[in-house]
């Protein structure tokens, strides 16, 4: 009987530890993606005969999760992709853009929003700050494609802890804009500084550096 109580005393405490493993998730663009970890028919960057990151254990997400204890619920990335509704060649994305995709995130406890990288690149427009009402010409810009995206993530996840990252070497332009509109809904956007690259993507020093940079920046 007391061998009993004890198993039904470890399952119980293996349920409870696992009940309490956060979940995260991640809407990205090429720096957060790789093969056969994304939706069917996104774009992966990685592996790339340009860039020495070759195993999924390489990224800066699965680096973090691994670091915290934590379990991967969805990967939403999807390379060249921008937050706004115009891309490369001033095409419209309306059907591909972060925005579109904020509701495929699964029912994360952590999201990381990785992007702003492809709207600097892409010189999409900037626009005016924006924070309701917004309508499919705004999201065409920056500011309010940020601002409308941020809106949805803290409606569709009200429990989810929210965290922007900011590429390193940007144009000004996104960075302050970055920094006001994360200030304006209260979510951290984490700076990063100094990430290797190769080919324009993180090499695995430059994942490693994300990876660290993000364990200083959220303290567990």
């Amino acid at each position: 009987m007391k061998k009993f109580f004890t198993l039904l005393m470890l399952m119980a405490i293996s349920v409870i530890a696992s009940a309490q493993v956060k979940k995260v998730s991640i809407l990205g663009d090429s720096y957060s993606t790789f093969k056969g970890e994304n939706p069917e028919g996104y774009a992966p960057f990685y592996p790339n005969d340009r860039n020495d990151v070759t195993e999924v254990a390489q990224t800066w997400w699965s680096l973090y999760i691994k670091a915290m204890g934590y379990e991967l619920d969805k990967n939403d990335s999807w390379g060249g992709t921008t937050i706004c509704n115009t891309g490369y060649g001033h095409r419209d994305v309306t059907k591909t853009s972060f925005n579109a995709r904020a509701g495929l995130l699964g029912n994360p406890d952590i999201i990381f929003l990785f992007g702003g990288t492809n709207d600097a690149w892409a010189n999409s427009p900037i626009g005016e700050y924006k924070y309701a009402d917004w309508t499919d010409e705004d999201c065409k810009a920056f500011r309010p494609a940020l601002a409308c995206l941020l809106n949805k993530l803290r409606t569709f996840y009200p429990k989810a802890e929210i965290y922007s990252i900011l590429n390193s070497e940007l144009k000004e332009e996104i960075n302050e804009s970055s920094r006001e509109i994360c200030k304006h809904y209260n979510v951290q956007l984490i700076e990063l500084v100094d990430i290797e690259k190769q080919n324009g993507h993180p090499s695995i020093k430059g994942m490693k550096a994300i990876c660290d940079q993000l364990m200083e920046a959220i303290k567990k």
